[in-house]
């Protein structure tokens, strides 16, 4: 079996962001980029369609009226254009489904991990590191990680978040059970978003893909948690159905909505500087729990070494 690998995203985000993700993984040896543009950013397509290993769709109303409907929920279209790309003849063989706030970051060659993998694994979790902002700019970005084994999880997460750990899930805003790489020609595969099923069951031959973290870069800034918190609250990943994080811990939904009534934006602020902030205090705790990862993304050297004719961002 070969190892080539690449990834299928759906985007709606400014340009300069779409193509500094497309230009790590590219650095990182991608064969293949399906990028489905969830607005229409005319801009983006161009710049991404000059680029021989980037399949860029734009999902304007001829795309989506060509497949039936346009499906209200993003988390649905998300679904639906990962199945297309997996319809198409495989250009790769291996295919990840990951958000443009996400970074694959292997500690080896991918490929040198995927050829690791046993035979009959057909799908690898990736599991997440979360992004810390940064008080002062610096070449390094900080990221949190997690215990995989729940009860020590729990235990750390008290410690390390004394305000609102009981709320949380190793401390995560965001998912903890990351997203997957799985093998593509798979007659059947159903990929979906943290899972795929196959013939009724659930991510077969499933494995952990140690030696990668997914960087999420989920709060980057107070701006950033800002600008998305009404859309994620209402829509997305602290929308009220989603189950708390923790037994007798109150869901995300739950929690921002206490401190939006008791305390409002000062409320939210307190709980981003303790759970989302690289305070010296947070990196020293999450230190010595060894919690802590710290990397250069290096993000806008990548973007222009790959996108040298982009005028935009």
């Amino acid at each position: 079996m070969g190892n080539s690998w690449g990834i299928v995203s759906t985007i709606k985000a400014p340009t300069a962001e779409i193509e500094a993700f497309c230009a790590h993984h590219l650095e990182l040896g991608a064969q293949r980029l399906y990028i489905y543009l969830d607005d229409d950013n005319r801009t983006a397509f161009d710049s991404l369609s000059a680029h021989p290993k980037i399949r860029p769709v734009l999902c304007d109303d001829a795309y989506w009226q060509a497949r039936g409907r346009r499906p209200g929920k993003h988390q649905v279209r998300q679904v639906d254009n990962a199945a297309h790309a997996y319809a198409l003849p495989p250009d790769v063989d291996w295919l990840a489904h990951i958000d443009v706030d996400e970074l694959i970051w292997p500690a080896a060659p991918l490929p040198d991990l995927l050829a690791a993998l046993p035979d009959d694994c057909l799908v690898a979790r990736m599991r997440p590191s979360e992004a810390l902002a940064s008080p002062a700019p610096g070449l390094l970005t900080h990221f949190k990680r997690f215990t995989l084994e729940r009860a020590t999880r729990d235990r750390q997460t008290l410690r390390v978040y004394p305000t609102f750990g009981e709320h949380l899930n190793g401390g995560f805003l965001s998912h903890v059970q990351g997203k997957l790489i799985y093998r593509t020609g798979i007659p059947g595969l159903d990929a979906r978003i943290h899972n795929v099923i196959l013939n009724g069951e659930q991510n077969p031959g499933q494995q952990e893909l140690t030696g990668v973290e997914l960087l999420h870069l989920h709060a980057k800034s107070w701006e950033d948690f800002a600008r998305a918190f009404r859309f994620r609250l209402n829509r997305g990943s602290y929308r009220s159905e989603l189950r708390a994080a923790s037994p007798g811990g109150a869901s995300m939904h739950q929690l921002f909505s206490t401190l939006l009534d008791e305390s409002g934006e000062a409320g939210l602020r307190v709980f981003y500087e303790e759970v989302c902030t690289a305070t010296p205090a947070l990196l020293d705790r999450l230190h010595q729990e060894g919690l802590l990862s710290s990397y250069p993304l290096d993000l806008a050297r990548k973007r222009k070494d790959h996108f040298p004719d982009s005028q935009k961002g």
